[in-house]
């Protein structure tokens, strides 16, 4: 059974994605179930930190990052046992690669 432990962003961003629903799109019902569901989701790592597709198979020079899709966000994630580290939990449409390696265009700021 591997450990999760999240990243400060990771847990940032779960705040920031519900307080989106929330308030600027007044539905805190909602907000709660998107929040619940992705956490409901991360949880399942426990048991198979493997779930999740390898993001070097779609981008050169990701490292050993994987990641699961829930809904309309992407969870980052990297398994080093015998902990799961939640790194980030990004919008599906967002530049993740520039947000997760650095390189952050005028865009996503």
């Amino acid at each position: 059974m591997a450990d999760i432990k999240y990243s400060q962003a990771a847990f940032n961003d779960l705040e920031d994605i519900g307080d989106y629903i929330s308030m600027d799109l007044k539905n805190p019902t909602a907000a709660h179930n998107t929040v619940s569901r992705i956490i409901d989701t991360i949880e399942k790592l426990e048991a198979s930190p493997y779930l999740g597709s390898q993001l070097s198979s779609r981008y050169e020079n990701a490292g050993n990052y994987r990641y699961l899709v829930c809904g309309n966000y992407l969870v980052f994630y990297r398994y080093e046992e015998p902990v799961v580290f939640i790194d980030r939990i990004l919008y599906g449409k967002r530049n993740h690669l520039s947000i997760l390696f650095g390189e952050v265009s005028e865009d996503e700021e």
